[in-house]
């Protein structure tokens, strides 16, 4: 809730002569000069610092309030956003002892904001650097409030004050009776309120009244009662004569504000994937041909909160499915007490379907099809694929992209559309077609050769699967190799040998590659070795205890050539198995 305020001519730039403000005084006022230094020479005050004249001030207002509840209190300052405005607040009783401000703020308005102050901004910008932390109040203490304007273009400002003192205590959150007058403290009022002003005294002889507008008190002609009705901001003055002579001369300032009127809004509907809705694209219409640096606009989720101007919503106002009213508040900026909570509109959301189904699937290449698409559709929503069936999921066999569109139509209002495109991926049976080994060695490189490439997996001796290809470090002797298709097209294990042996020998005689032979079959069981001439011939038959073959043929050298070889061994089931994979090509050189 915000105190009321309203235009007020008096400026005190000096804080001894600071304007005493309570509950209901109008603050709207200017800055001109700053009368004498009030800070005897300091080169700061708090966060204030010394301006172009020299001192902290350069353009000053000094205001003096008394708290009458305990609570959280605070205030806006509103000034025209192409000005820099300053201020610092200071709890003492009087200007000699002003000690450090309490609350103060010196950053300059570049962002070109239209409010600084103690609490919270009103227009709910989360951002503002212009803003401190509330303010917590007892009963009785008395403040002095700068308001400093440091960039020399001034034209004026107006305090409102805020917090929940206010909402506790409404009529005196600040004390009056620092305010001593016969016709009361300063009033702010709407332009369609009565302002009764009343000068009731005993043993009165003739009442006078007076009223200035800006050029000097002017007699009310024909007022002469003891109450008058103010029509128009101004100054006013009653003059008592009584009796005794004890005659009183009393003023007080009437302002009247501008009563918003909030044009209708017209009703919204919206897609529930926009995630929020921009309420300030509803401004315009509530306001119509209202200024709106004269009128803010905010938004309620209940005509109670709109009334009371509580719990505005968020400008970003995160959406839901469904209708809910929303309550418009137009409120005037000099005086937020005016205000018209009479219009509301409804917010529509529709539901946009959440096509979570995956967007990518594998069939094999022998598979009579695959079901793609919503498989728990909701009947609100129509379906439709590019392939032209309308249904909410479809039967493919072959590879490609499809999509499918939701529809959830409001007819005549608003389409919310959702678009999911699968691509569907044809995966042949995989096959082992080679397997390299980098033999030679206690820890070899095994590399597995598929017929296919893609979403492959590979095991080794029924160990965990994994992506690559290759094993590093395996041992010698039997293996088992395993690739699977991860889109559940099968499957190939093939057993294989793990082996190395020389790609060439030279049998010469000089104790260096005199003889050829097979690393790592003594891991197997039975093994054979059998080498061949290049028509086939046996030349050599080679086991487990065999040093190796020396080139010859029964006691002849053979010429340099290639020659092949082929291992057998016994497997786990005992049968002679032919190993596989093994590149049985090598030459002989003298």
């Amino acid at each position: 809730m915000l105190a009321s305020h309203c235009l007020m001519a008096q400026i005190a730039a000096d804080c001894t002569n600071a304007i005493p403000i309570c509950s209901n005084t109008p603050v709207n006022s200017g800055t001109v000069g700053y009368g004498i230094d009030d800070f005897n020479g300091a080169a700061m005050s708090g966060c204030l610092e010394q301006t172009v004249t020299g001192f902290i001030e350069s353009n000053s207002a000094w205001y003096r309030f008394r708290t009458g509840a305990a609570g959280e209190l605070g205030f806006n300052i509103g000034f025209d956003t192409s000005e820099d405005w300053d201020f610092a607040l200071y709890r003492a009783s009087d200007c000699g002892s002003l000690g450090d401000p309490v609350r103060c703020n010196f950053f300059d308005n570049q962002d070109q904001e239209a409010y600084m102050g103690v609490g919270e901004d009103p227009t709910g910008s989360p951002n503002t650097f212009l803003y401190e932390d509330w303010l917590q109040v007892q009963p009785g203490e008395d403040y002095y409030l700068l308001i400093n304007n440091f960039s020399n273009s001034n034209s004026g400002f107006s305090i409102q004050f805020s917090g929940n003192i206010f909402v506790t205590n409404p009529f005196d959150a600040l004390d009056c009776a620092i305010v001593n007058n016969l016709l009361g403290s300063p009033i702010a009022a709407c332009d369609n309120q009565n302002v009764i002003l009343d000068a009731t005294m005993p043993d009165v002889v003739s009442y006078t009244w007076y009223m200035d507008t800006g050029s000097g008190f002017q007699t009310i002609v024909g007022e002469t009662g003891p109450t008058l009705q103010a029509l128009v901001s101004a100054l006013y003055r009653v003059e008592v004569i009584t009796i005794s002579m004890n005659n009183v001369i009393s003023d007080v300032q009437v302002g009247f504000s501008s009563a918003p009127t909030t044009s209708p809004v017209a009703d919204e509907i919206g897609c529930s994937d926009i995630g929020v809705f921009d309420l300030s694209l509803k401004d315009a219409e509530a306001l119509g041909t209202q200024d709106p640096n004269e009128v803010v606009v905010t938004y309620h989720s209940t005509m109670a909160d709109a009334t009371a101007g509580s719990n505005p919503l968020q400008t970003q106002y995160p959406v839901n499915i469904g209708s809910e009213t929303i309550f418009v508040r137009t409120s005037s900026v000099q005086n937020p007490d005016c205000f018209d909570a009479s219009e509301q509109f409804n917010l529509n959301i529709v539901a946009t379907a959440v096509l979570s189904f995956p967007d990518e699937v594998f069939i094999c290449e022998a598979s009579s099809g695959i079901l793609i698409g919503e498989t728990s559709p909701d009947a609100q929503f129509a379906y439709s694929w590019d392939t032209g069936e309308n249904n909410p999921s479809i039967m493919v066999t072959q590879a490609g992209d499809y999509t499918l569109t939701a529809t959830n139509s409001q007819t005549g209002q608003i389409d919310c559309i959702s678009i999911r495109t699968v691509t569907v991926i044809v995966s042949e049976t995989p096959e082992i077609t080679e397997v390299l080994v980098d033999g030679l060695q206690q820890n070899n490189r095994v590399e597995v050769i598929t017929n296919i490439s893609g979403n492959l997996e590979f095991q080794l001796d029924g160990g965990a699967f994994q992506t690559s290809n290759i094993f590093n470090n395996v041992a010698p002797g039997a293996h088992i190799v395993t690739v699977n298709d991860l889109g559940g097209c099968g499957m190939d294990t093939e057993n294989i040998v793990v082996v190395g042996f020389p790609k060439f020998f030279t049998p010469n005689g000089d104790g260096a590659n005199d003889l050829w032979q097979i690393i790592g079959i003594s891991t197997l069981s039975n093994p054979v070795v059998h080498v061949f001439d290049r028509y086939g011939k046996l030349i050599k038959q080679l086991n487990q205890s065999s040093l190796g073959w020396d080139g010859t043929f029964n006691g002849t050298a053979l010429p340099s050539s290639d020659y092949w070889f082929k291992l057998s061994y016994t497997d786990a089931s005992g049968q002679t198995v032919q190993a596989k994979f093994i590149n049985n090509h090598f030459s002989l050189r003298r």
